[in-house]
C-alpha cells in the first residue's frame, strides 16, 4: 500500500484527508516568538487575532530535517511506499530538508509541488487518487512530474496589511493600495509568486472580473476539477464566485478550500484564488 503525504500547506478540505488517508507535516508559525504548529496549535482565525486585532509580528518557518525524519521513519515503516509532496521549493526550504531526510530511506519519494495552497492540494490528491487505483510508486512520480507544470494557481487580495507586515510590499504601496481600492491578484508562475492583474472596486466586484479573465474563452482549461480556496470569505462571497465560475466553464467537480496558516499569514483574512488544471 502506497502512502501520500503532504505539508500542511497544501489546503485540502479534512473529508479529503480522511478519505484518501493523506497525512500531513505541519509548517511552523512564529508569532512574537513563540512557535505554533500550522493546524495543530493554531488556526487562521488564531493569526487574525493575535496579527491584526493585537498588532502582533507573525511569520511562517519551514519543517527542519530532523523533523521530517521522523515523519518518514514512522510512515516508511507502516507502508511499502510513501511519496511526500512540498511546498515549493521556492516558496520554503522545506523541500530540501525533506530530500535530505528522505535519502534514509529507500522507499520514500519526496515531490516538489512548485506551487503553494491547493495549487499543491492538486498534485496531493491526484497522487492519492492514482494510489487509491492502484498504480505503482515509479508510474505516480512520473504522473505528477507532468502534472506539476499544468496547475494554475492565482489569488486575489482584498488588503496589502499582512503583506506589508510580512515584508513582502512597502508601506507606502500598501497604503496607495487602500486608497484606490486596488485588490491585486497574486499568481505562481514557474513556481515563483509574481504579482498579475491588478484589480479596483469592491472585492466582490473584483472577484466577478478575476474569474471571469481567468476563465472565458479559455481553451486550456481541464474542467475535471476546479479548488475554490479563501481565507474567511463570507458563504455569500463564495457562493458567487461559484455562480460566476458556472457562467464561463463547466468543471466536473468544484471543491471549496479554507486557506490554511501559511496563506493566511501572508495574504490575511477576504483573500480567495481558483485553482485548477491546464491541458497544456
Amino acid at each position: 500500500m502506497i502512502k501520500v503525504t503532504s505539508d500542511s500547506t497544501c489546503d485540502l478540505s479534512p473529508e479529503i484527508l480522511t478519505n484518501y488517508n493523506i497525512s500531513l507535516m505541519p509548517l511552523h508559525v512564529v508569532i512574537d516568538e513563540q512557535d505554533f504548529r500550522d493546524g495543530v496549535d493554531i488556526t487562521p482565525a488564531d493569526i487574525f487575532k493575535y496579527v491584526g486585532e493585537q498588532g502582533k509580528s507573525c511569520k511562517t518557518t519551514a519543517v527542519n530535517t530532523f523533523e521530517y525524519d521522523t515523519f518518514f521513519k514512522e510512515m516508511s515503516s507502516k507502508y511499502e511506499a510513501v511519496i511526500h509532496i512540498c511546498l515549493g521549493s521556492d516558496f520554503s526550504s522545506s523541500y530540501q530538508n525533506a530530500k535530505i531526510a528522505s535519502e534514509n530511506y529507500s522507499n520514500v519519494y519526496v515531490i516538489d509541488s512548485n506551487n503553494l495552497s491547493t495549487g499543491s492540494g492538486h498534485i496531493v490528491y491526484e497522487a492519492a487518487i492514482l494510489a487509491k487505483e492502484g498504480y505503482p510508486v515509479e508510474v505516480i512520480c512520473s504522473k505528477l512530474e507532468q502534472l506539476i507544470p499544468k496547475v494554475d494557481a492565482s489569488f486575489v487580495i482584498d488588503k496589502m496589511d499582512y503583506l506589508r507586515k510580512g515584508g513582502r510590499c512597502s508601506g507606502m504601496e500598501a497604503l496607495g493600495a487602500t486608497i484606490l481600492k486596488i485588490k491585486p491578484s497574486i499568481e505562481v508562475v514557474n513556481g515563483k509568486m509574481a504579482v498579475g492583474k491588478k484589480y479596483r472596486g469592491k472585492f466582490e466586484r473584483c472577484l466577478d472580473q478575476y474569474v471571469k479573465d481567468r476563465l472565458e474563452n479559455n481553451e486550456n482549461v481541464d474542467y475535471s476539477r476546479l479548488f475554490i480556496t479563501h481565507s474567511h470569505c463570507s458563504p455569500e462571497t463564495v457562493e458567487r464566485v461559484k455562480q460566476t465560475i458556472r457562467q464561463y466553464a463547466d468543471f466536473d467537480e468544484i471543491i471549496e478550500t479554507t486557506a490554511g496558516c501559511t496563506i493566511s499569514t501572508h495574504c490575511g483574512p477576504n483573500t480567495l484564488g481558483i485553482l485548477y488544471k491546464r491541458k497544456n
